[in-house]
């Protein structure tokens, strides 16, 4: 976990380090690399991936693929929360995702998620008075034309990694 922190870390500022962070990733969630998910840009604000309009991710009637779209979402936001709260630090794990389609894919799409510093404080925060959080976020998916596809709200429990049991 501290080698994605630290490959995020450096394709904040290099171009070549994020093309291997995508390559690194597509190879370590292998069920991914189909979809050539390609984050275009990660800070310690945000980050922004493209879903290309590619045959792989069209459904039976050349629209993207609905399920392609939800795991989208998923990725950005829980790349994010990883970015910033730090993978060896906390247990990040999707409780539910909630979609709405707002109208057909037909051209390559870019989600956005913003998840920065001041709302890592406020998860230290909550974690301060519980074992366990659970945060939802909303992640809109535009075309390149700038139309609305879908909106997805992930529900996330976050927990320190240290109150995280594994055996009953």
């Amino acid at each position: 976990m501290k080698q994605l922190n630290s490959l995020i870390n450096k394709a904040k500022t290099s171009s070549f380090n994020l093309w291997v962070l995508n390559r690194v990733l597509w190879r370590a969630i292998p069920f991914n690399s189909p979809h050539r998910f390609e984050i275009t840009r990660v800070t310690d604000e945000e980050v922004m991936i493209k879903m290309p309009y590619i045959r792989r991710n069209q459904n039976h009637i050349k629209g993207l693929h609905a399920c392609g779209l939800a795991t989208l979402c998923e990725y950005a936001c829980g790349l994010q929360l990883m970015n910033v709260l730090g993978a060896a630090n906390y247990r990040i794990i999707m409780k539910d995702l909630h979609m709405e389609y707002q109208f057909q894919g037909k051209s390559d799409v870019n989600v956005h998620f913003i998840f920065n510093n001041e709302d890592a404080e406020q998860v230290n925060n909550e974690l301060k008075l519980s074992d366990a959080v659970f945060k939802t976020f909303e992640l809109p998916v535009y075309d390149i034309q700038n139309n609305l596809i879908c909106k997805a709200r992930v529900n996330w429990q976050i927990k320190k990694w240290d109150k995280v049991k594994t055996k009953v």
